[in-house]
């Protein structure tokens, strides 16, 4: 959008961009100019449109310069080419903040009316298993994924995507990034939580204070991480109340443990229970140093592969958005209708946005 912006004041045309370009390149020829394709087969699913800019910016003022006459509708359609030049657009329809949702899906709706691309609404927590690929290549089926981040902590049995999701587990009360949010705050340290956890916790002692582990051995694949955050709070109010001082790296690390521990420990017994030889850990919360080395280290142990993307891919990100839609389109998967909502509770079966005579449907 920003560089709509830019090259419609470029050729005089108002503001916002999108929309008189768009105009303007119904009456061109898009191959009248070659302009670059930005990253165009650098093997990731980057964009960068600075150099388009900068390219249309410089054929303009070298033909102002020379005198020369051109027509601002041919820049138009062969700008809007090279933006075009994809084979189809992927947007998260949920789950998430509904907010942030329908301004997301709005504007992928736009671009895909306007640019004529297939249109793929996807579900973000599966994106988390998706972008995986990028980094390990294409993933064996079948595989465990464990899904942790703010919001959620589940573990799913993954035979297809995106026809075989199959939830085993998921937490009954906070999700482990939830919990490392509040006991941040309580311990001072700056929002989100898990960074600053993570880096107090490499000065600490994971071994300094015995918190609880919830549904540890419960048999079940659930996670509980309410009475964990409790109890650090309750650890935390009876030093401040005796007027000692708060040991935050001990408290950071034996928290973090705690949760490390836990979280690894069921995903690992998702595997040998399902006789799967192969995890995938994604979210935010896997870009956590403890919980990557643990899971390492009990995946060894059981003779299971552990797949983890490089912690920039973990938290959420275009790229993964991107791979899923990828993904989908390879298997020549349905895109999404025109009329598919942006869904905040979108269930983790529903890999791909549906929508049947008004009425939402699973894909």
């Amino acid at each position: 959008g920003e560089a709509y912006d830019k090259v419609a004041r470029l050729l005089g045309l108002p503001f916002p961009g999108g929309p008189p370009i768009d105009q303007a390149a119904r009456d061109g020829d898009p191959a009248a100019i070659s302009f670059p394709r930005g990253k165009y087969r650098d093997g990731t699913l980057d964009f960068s449109f600075a150099g388009l800019k900068t390219a249309v910016a410089r054929w303009v003022e070298a033909r102002q310069a020379a005198g020369e006459r051109f027509r601002a509708a041919d820049v138009a359609a062969s700008f809007q080419e090279a933006v075009a030049d994809v084979d189809a657009i992927a947007v998260t329809a949920g789950p998430g903040l509904a907010g942030a949702l329908l301004v997301g899906v709005c504007a992928a709706k736009a671009y895909a009316l306007a640019l004529g691309k297939p249109l793929y609404g996807v579900n973000h927590l599966a994106a988390h298993i998706a972008v995986d690929q990028l980094e390990h290549g294409p993933l064996e089926l079948p595989a465990i994924a464990l899904l942790v981040s703010g919001g959620h902590s589940s573990l799913l049995l993954v035979t297809d995507l995106p026809d075989g999701l199959t939830p085993l587990g998921s937490t009954i009360d906070d999700a482990a990034g939830e919990a490392y949010d509040k006991v941040a705050r309580l311990l001072g340290l700056p929002f989100p939580g898990g960074p600053p956890i993570d880096a107090a916790a490499a000065e600490g002692d994971p071994a300094a204070i015995a918190f609880p582990r919830g549904k540890y051995r419960d048999q079940t694949l659930d996670f509980s991480f309410s009475g964990l955050k409790t109890s650090v709070a309750r650890w935390v109010e009876a030093r401040e109340a005796a007027g000692l001082a708060i040991p935050v790296a001990d408290v950071a690390a034996s928290f973090q443990e705690a949760v490390a521990d836990v979280l690894t420990r069921k995903a690992v017994d998702a595997c040998l229970a399902h006789g799967v030889g192969q995890l995938v850990i994604g979210g935010g919360v896997a870009a956590n140093s403890r919980l990557r080395a643990l899971a390492e280290r009990r995946c060894q142990a059981a003779g299971i592969r552990l797949r983890v993307p490089r912690p920039g891919l973990c938290t959420d990100n275009g790229a993964m958005v991107a791979a899923l839609g990828a993904e989908l389109l390879a298997r020549e998967v349905p895109p999404s209708p025109a009329g598919f909502p942006a869904d905040s509770s979108m269930p983790l079966t529903s890999v791909v946005a549906r929508q049947v005579d008004g009425t939402p449907r699973d894909g």
